[in-house]
């Protein structure tokens, strides 16, 4: 534990907690900086003070990161407990569903409409003015989601993952079947089915690890023994199907409605089909935005 010169004033504005907890999950004061609404000078001010606060060092710096120290990472389950804590004393204070405030995070999926989410933040915007809702993405699809919603990063999140961690509930939202996508040129195009073994020699275009269709079809390939190559992967299913239909590739993905040129074939194996939901934690129970907002999301499901 890296000490420093202890100041100790006897007070500790909620702000400095946000800026450090801010910091932890985005890596870098720029960032953490965005999220706050706030200028960089401001958050790395408020992470000296709290340093001096405690007397310890919280960060380390590798390049451009800022990495939690151990004494970093013993405070910070805390600081967000503290948060939540005040998040909940705010909560039970509010009168009436008009006057709810505070922020929500929901994890979404960059390029697939799993409801009419425009309409539905519209909606929310309009009866709950003052709850901000922040919208944010993960690279490593689903799974990245989920990782950020048991971290306390988000609140709610989309979820297609067969199995969630415990302490996670899901509400379902849309099921989608695959399909094996190809060109219209493609030898395979005039058959309305295909087997995974019948497309096993063909170069593959993919979601990256981590998304849940990927993690679906990955299981279901080892179940049958079959091994693929994948030439690209995409952080999106709708450019799969797109970049597979140009005739780069073939791709196995869910059904998701994106136009496109070329053909989808049903598949003869059995894959379960990608089920997307709207996870969120159970503990600690949820503030009555996230709520709302959750309720509206599932009231918009197809």
């Amino acid at each position: 534990m890296s000490a420093i010169d202890l100041v100790d004033d006897g007070r500790m504005e909620t702000r400095l907690l946000e800026q450090f907890v801010a910091v932890a999950d985005e890596g870098t004061v720029t960032r953490a900086a965005e999220r706050l609404w706030a200028a960089q000078s401001t958050v790395s001010a408020g992470i000296a003070s709290l340093e001096r606060s405690f007397g310890v060092r919280l960060f380390d710096r590798t390049g451009r990161q800022l990495v939690l120290t151990t004494a970093g990472e013993d405070l910070l389950p805390h600081a967000r407990a503290v948060l939540q804590s005040l998040d909940r004393i705010r909560d039970l204070a509010t009168a009436t569903d008009a006057e709810l405030r505070g922020r929500v995070r929901l994890g979404i999926f960059t390029s697939m409409d799993v409801v009419d989410l425009i309409g539905v933040l519209r909606t929310f915007r309009e009866r709950h003015p003052l709850v901000a809702v922040e919208l944010m993405t993960s690279p490593s699809g689903t799974t990245g989601l989920v990782q950020d919603l048991t971290s306390g990063r988000l609140d709610l999140a989309y979820c297609g993952l067969p199995v969630v961690p415990a302490g996670i509930t899901v509400e379902p939202l849309r099921e989608m079947p695959f399909r094996a996508f190809v060109a219209t040129d493609h030898p395979l195009a005039g058959r309305t089915s295909v087997s995974l073994a019948e497309l096993a020699d063909e170069p593959f275009i993919d979601t990256a690890h981590g998304f849940g269709n990927r993690v679906i079809l990955d299981q279901a390939l080892e179940r049958l023994g079959i091994r693929r190559r994948i030439v690209a992967e995409m952080n999106d299913m709708p450019a799969v199907v797109r970049f597979a239909t140009a005739g780069l590739g073939v791709g196995v993905v869910p059904e998701t409605g994106v136009s496109h040129d070329g053909v989808a074939i049903d598949l003869e194996d059995e894959v379960d089909p990608l089920r997307v939901g709207l996870a969120m934690r159970t503990t600690p129970s949820p503030n009555r935005a996230t709520q709302a907002l959750a309720q509206d999301i599932v009231a918009a499901r197809r």
